[in-house]
């Protein structure tokens, strides 16, 4: 069976755009990630960018990485690009993954928790008018985009908005994410924030955001 291109899929729906910006709210991991990302995206969108990270579970290291998210739009766009801080309480995200704690990385849990950062996207998308929602998530090498896609497209039509197919990855965007978070001098972490994968990220391994 033939697995979607969802980076033809965005292709296809940025030239229906003639042009247009369409806002956009992205979902955004952590700066790092967002980077390759929000340089991709923005020549077609109005982007804001919706930082909602409760799987962060340690609240310095979400604030360190909050903190390089918006210094990395203060200096690579100058305010352009606007910033939603969404709330910040890790018991939403234990909640979330109760009794899936023994799960592997990549496995039950991360869906939850993708489940989750996108459900609350899309609410946020379609409280705020804007045209089209997606994430920073599939930039990682180590992020199933079919899963991502796959709930992306169940919260847009849940709440309906426009969800906007993505696989950042392509077209080397994980090594540009790299480039540009070396070039900022950005923090890059290890692993994706949650206790669990703390505990079960090799070490020596960096990531942009480091879930396995």
């Amino acid at each position: 069976m033939n697995k979607t291109n969802y980076d033809a899929e965005m292709k296809k729906i940025i030239a229906t755009l003639n042009g247009e910006k369409k806002k956009l709210l992205l979902h955004s991991c952590c700066g790092p990630c967002s980077t390759a990302v929000i340089e991709r995206l923005e020549p077609y969108f109005e982007l804001t960018v919706f930082y909602f990270n409760p799987n962060i579970t340690e609240s310095e290291e979400y604030n360190l990485r909050l903190s390089e998210q918006k210094r990395f739009l203060s200096e690579a766009y100058n305010g352009k690009i606007k910033i939603i801080d969404g709330r910040y309480k890790s018991i939403e995200f234990f909640d979330k993954v109760c009794g899936l704690e023994k799960e592997p990385e990549g496995g039950k849990r991360c869906e939850a928790c993708f489940e989750m950062r996108l459900k609350e996207t899309a609410k946020t998308a379609k409280d705020g008018g804007y045209d089209y929602f997606c994430s920073t998530l599939t930039v990682s090498p180590h992020k199933n985009a079919e899963i991502i896609n796959r709930i992306g497209e169940a919260e847009g039509e849940l709440f309906g908005m426009k969800y906007l197919p993505n696989d950042f990855k392509k077209e080397n965007g994980y090594k540009r994410s790299v480039e540009l978070s070396n070039e900022y001098g950005l923090y890059r972490q290890h692993y994706c924030g949650c206790i669990y994968s703390k505990y079960t990220s090799l070490p020596g391994l960096e990531e942009s955001d480091g879930e396995k």
